[in-house]
């Protein structure tokens, strides 16, 4: 597809068949194809971006190439470079150069999706602008590419607060388009939660995913869990249950699996006494009940309970 052929309602049909909620987010994605525009989508991690940009892909039936950002990201890696033993050969020439992913998506007309961009090198981020404004590269020794119909950059970065990451230049801002995507509803959570674990809409799914949602706001937590701890958390349930032969919604699996789950996602303020376990274990107890039934893990904190109750 090309052209005006990306904003069509059938197009946006495939994409929402693929990803739970983020009709809005969805629609601006494809229009900002249809307009060739580039376009970032900034949120913390477990928000679907990618989800998003992979089925925005599919659905369009653009070719799709992805590039991992991180600081050894170099300009090289990214558009390319000559073969040395060939280049010791043949000398230079364009015989003699292996196409890198932004070469690639350049000539095919694709995607490129380019994922935590605020962690990539400045240097690198230059090679980016060049092609964003003059929709071409020039490799030295070889020639100049032109982008071909389709072509797009799609990123993602998370806030640029977050760990490892920088602030994006204003030269990037300014050759892209932004769309920010924030956690979502509560509902669209346990979609999201039911589609990746086969579990049945029930009151204790609900807990699960509202126990992960309050790592979000708890006062000691400074980075909150996504829904991935909670599709995890489910997942582990059912596991120790069977290993446990008991109910997989029961107090000791849930807490269980929930400090499994979640303790390594959460990252808590530094002036917090407690550990991520018994944060964890606390927030079991505000959605559940009792904080835990005899035969689970300690809790580190000594409270030990006996019953389970799920949220209204």
């Amino acid at each position: 597809m090309r052209g005006a052929e990306l904003a069509r309602p059938e197009v946006l049909a495939r994409v929402l068949a693929r990803v739970v909620g983020r009709q809005p987010e969805i629609e601006v994605t494809l229009a900002a194809l249809d307009a060739a525009r580039h376009i970032v989508l900034e949120g913390p991690p477990g928000t679907g971006k990618s989800t998003l940009v992979r089925a925005t892909a599919d659905a369009t039936g653009l070719p799709f190439l992805l590039v991992e950002g991180h600081a050894e990201l170099t300009p090289a890696r990214l558009v390319g470079h000559h073969d040395p033993s060939r280049v010791l050969a043949e000398g230079y020439g364009p015989a003699t150069f292996v196409e890198g992913p932004l070469l690639r998506a350049v000539t095919e007309g694709a995607i490129l999706y380019v994922e935590e961009l605020n962690r990539v090198p400045e240097e690198t981020l230059n090679v980016l602008i060049t092609v964003m404004s003059e929709g071409e590269v020039h490799v030295p020794r070889v020639g100049t590419f032109v982008a071909a119909p389709g072509f797009t950059i799609m990123a993602a970065m998370n806030p640029y607060d977050a760990v490892g990451t920088a602030r994006i230049s204003s030269a990037i801002s300014d050759r892209t388009c932004r769309l920010s995507m924030g956690y979502q509803d509560a509902a669209d959570e346990r979609q999201i939660v039911m589609r990746h674990t086969g579990a049945a809409d029930s009151p204790w799914l609900a807990g699960v995913v509202e126990m992960v949602r309050r790592t979000r706001a708890h006062p000691d937590i400074r980075v909150g869990a996504s829904v991935r701890g909670a599709i995890d958390l489910v997942l582990l349930a059912e596991s120790l249950a069977r290993l446990r032969s008991t109910d997989a919604h029961s107090a000791g699996v849930t807490v269980d699996a929930a400090r499994a789950a979640l303790s390594g996602r959460i990252r808590l303020h530094e002036s917090s006494n407690a550990t991520p376990e018994q944060v964890v274990t606390a927030l079991w107890g505000d959605v559940f009940g009792e904080p835990a039934e005899r035969g689970s893990l300690p809790a580190e904190d000594g409270r030990l309970g006996k019953a389970i109750r799920f949220p209204a």
